[in-house]
């Protein structure tokens, strides 16, 4: 069993390089590269050999390295509360708070529109609860693609500046609005209203998280201290972020009151407590991130690999999922143009920056198995956002590039006329 683990484990991460050196010449970003690899190995292709430990042979197969993108997602947070410097802040707070909230609030109204009037057109195939369950999901966007590509081609630019902590938030939105819009659709499906689970527990969930991320961030920098070795400051950092995502697995119940925690949220906290806190913080993030490249990699694979090609099959998945897609692009396109307009943000930055908030994958999916609650209702929804996931993730990552190189934040590599003259022995 270890051996089939250790060679799915080197079998991913070998398919993820490879595959992002096919993709280098075609100009797309890793992180597309790694998702088709992870495809490729998956249970749709490779796996149908059913050799275990060669690819993965099923969906079951992928979910047994869960805490491998668990771990992964706690560090990709912990790198986005970096963006959250109160000298940052000063600059973009504001705008990106506005913003944040808007481009996702506008983006749920888009979607519920059209999933509403798609309802009317075919009846009992897209009930209501399903529509505005589909509408919240629309507002969460992908922080891991997105720090990716701006990690890749090093973008830097006031549109790269707004976007990390637009991602941020939106998450935080995100994760209210959906419970707000389940509590409905549960109410809806099920005839049972609950105001604890649609406006208690999530304001909870919000509040829990970022006390504790705070509190992690607090004693993760007075630890620090006590370490003067660079590399024994990065194993603490590694110790903290995996101690963080642990404890942010915890839930409970408290007189008929759910309580958990969004690990997403508590690992920003902790990286933007210790950003602002510690004085050698950007050292330590520097080296931490240099650490973090191969497992990042793994989990993009993963996500490629989780992703069920078989939704594909149901026409009627696919129609809806068109239309939530088309839907969601233009609320996020708009509502990203609308408030950056009104926040008085420069030209590039109004016009490219919805663009690069199009990926979706972790919270979505995410919450796409919370909403299997709702039974029949549920595991179609679920389809839905698979199917969607799948183009996002794919075509995602190449747009926001394009963006980004639009907007002027990554700047094309100058072809190396030199190269011949450095490779070649030198004359003596």
């Amino acid at each position: 069993m270890e051996m089939e683990i250790l060679f799915c484990i080197s079998v991913a991460l070998g398919a993820g390089l490879l595959m992002s050196r096919a993709a280098k010449p075609l100009g797309l970003p890793s992180v597309t590269a790694y998702l088709v690899a992870g495809i490729l190995i998956g249970p749709f292709c490779l796996g149908r050999l059913g050799i275990s430990g060669l690819g993965f042979i099923s969906t079951d197969n992928v979910k047994e390295f869960e805490i491998i993108s668990d771990v992964a997602l706690g560090f990709i947070a912990f790198a986005i509360g970096n963006e959250f410097r109160l000298s940052q802040l000063k600059k973009v707070g504001g705008k990106a708070t506005f913003i944040g909230i808007w481009q996702a609030v506008i983006a749920t109204l888009m979607v519920d529109a059209a999933l509403i009037g798609l309802h009317f057109a075919l009846g009992g195939k897209l009930p209501i609860s399903m529509a505005i369950t589909l509408g919240a999901i629309a507002a969460a966007t992908a922080p891991a693609a997105t720090l990716m590509v701006v990690r890749q081609y090093k973008a830097k630019g006031k549109l790269t500046d707004l976007l990390l902590p637009i991602v941020a938030i939106d998450d935080a939105v995100g994760l209210v609005i959906f419970s707000v819009s389940f509590g409905i659709a549960k109410a809806l499906e099920n005839g049972q209203f609950s105001l604890s689970a649609i406006i208690v527990e999530p304001l909870l969930e919000i509040v829990l998280s970022l006390l504790l991320g705070l509190v992690m961030g607090l004693l993760f920098s007075l630890c620090e201290k006590f370490f003067s070795s660079n590399s024994k400051r990065l194993c603490l950092s590694i110790t903290f972020v995996i101690l963080t995502v642990a404890i942010s697995m915890l839930k409970f119940e408290i007189g008929g009151i759910h309580i958990g925690f969004s690990a997403l949220l508590v690992c920003m906290m902790l990286g933007t407590v210790f950003c602002n806190v510690c004085d050698f913080s950007a050292e330590i993030m520097e080296k931490t991130d240099k650490w973090t490249v191969p497992l990042f990699a793994l989990f993009f694979v993963l996500s490629g690999a989780e992703l069920e090609l078989n939704v594909f099959s149901d026409i009627a998945i696919v129609g809806i999922g068109a239309v939530y897609i088309i839907a969601r692009s233009l609320g996020k396109y708009f509502g990203a143009y609308a408030s950056a307009k009104l926040t008085k943000c420069d030209e590039k930055t109004t016009k490219y920056l919805g663009i690069t908030l199009l990926p979706q994958a972790g919270v979505a999916l995410g919450m796409s198995v919370t909403v299997m609650e709702l039974g029949e209702v549920g595991s179609v929804i679920r389809n839905i956002v698979l199917f969607s996931v799948l183009i996002y993730e794919i075509f995602g990552p190449v747009l926001t590039k394009i963006a980004l190189t639009k907007a002027g934040n990554i700047e094309p590599k100058p072809k190396d006329k030199n190269r011949k003259e450095r490779t070649a022995p030198a004359k003596i």
